[in-house]
């Protein structure tokens, strides 16, 4: 298996609302793979339909399975996070543990110990008695001693501060992440997870407007701040996207040669925020 998902025209509506309006999507086995949209964009839902929450149209295939027919085998493969903060308040830290142990299949108790060892988590306290770092703290152990093939994160740091992000994304990729797993991360927080990617995608009216490997994107886009005599030029190369930068204007281009920006200006490969804007930007204008 070369992808733990492949999705073809997935549909879903509320009322007249199309939440969905045929996503097409592959994610690579190992793969850190963020889904990257606006409010409203269909991040959830998609996510949802992936775990068999959301019942959706189209060809649908996770770790081998249909969401829609063997969610209950498919939950012994994947766990699913929609918020660190969503912890049972009135349950002990102790007793989140007793409880995880007895739904999840693959929980090692042993390793979920083990990693609340390094913590001042006291196991007699109850979530709402706990910080937000404690509360970060306890969730990741529980999350790192789930042995699954997919791990689906919504908005995981949401409320966070940075401090808390940090630390819960960099645990998550030293202590957590091999190449046998494959994480899917949705978030808004596009600057503080791009460097932990090697899958994105961009959602955005319930479509999926962009798949790609993050190694392939230098080769894909380019960003090119043009000099002001090549500005007509430019135009006729059918930019994506083009913004004012330092009294100048940087042109984002997409699938145009290199060697047909060089004498424009100087090149460089959009980060995936600037990428983002301009993919919005061009669907907008589309």
């Amino acid at each position: 298996m070369t992808n733990i998902v492949e999705a073809r025209s997935l549909v879903k509506s509320y009322g007249n609302f199309k939440a969905l309006d045929g996503v097409d999507m592959d994610i690579p086995v190992g793969a850190i793979s963020g889904l990257i949209g606006p409010n409203g964009a269909g991040k959830t839902t998609t996510l949802k339909s992936l775990i068999g929450l959301c019942d959706v149209e189209g060809d649908l295939t996770v770790a081998g399975r249909d969401p829609r027919t063997a969610r209950h085998k498919l939950m012994e493969d994947v766990c699913f996070i929609a918020d660190v903060g969503i912890l049972p308040k009135w349950l002990k830290a102790s007793q989140v543990v007793d409880y995880v142990e007895a739904v999840h299949p693959r929980f090692d108790r042993s390793k979920a110990e083990k990693l609340l060892s390094t913590t001042k988590i006291p196991a007699n306290k109850r979530v709402k008695e706990l910080s937000k770092g404690m509360v970060t703290q306890l969730h990741l152990a529980l999350v790192m001693a789930i042995d699954v093939r997919l791990l689906v994160l919504d908005e995981p740091t949401l409320g966070l501060d940075i401090i808390y992000r940090k630390e819960f994304y960099d645990r998550l990729l030293n202590d957590y992440y091999d190449s046998n797993r494959t994480i899917i991360i949705s978030t808004h927080q596009v600057e503080e997870v791009e460097t932990l990617l090697s899958h994105l995608m961009f959602i955005n009216k319930g479509k999926i407007i962009l798949n790609e490997m993050m190694s392939d994107l230098e080769e894909i886009y380019t960003e090119v701040l043009v000099d002001g005599d090549k500005l007509a030029a430019a135009d006729a190369l059918n930019p994506i996207y083009v913004r004012e930068l330092l009294g100048k204007k940087s042109y984002t281009f997409e699938s145009v040669p290199k060697s047909a920006l060089e004498s424009l200006g100087e090149l460089h490969t959009p980060s995936v925020a600037d990428l983002f804007v301009a993919k919005m930007k061009e669907e907008k204008h589309g």
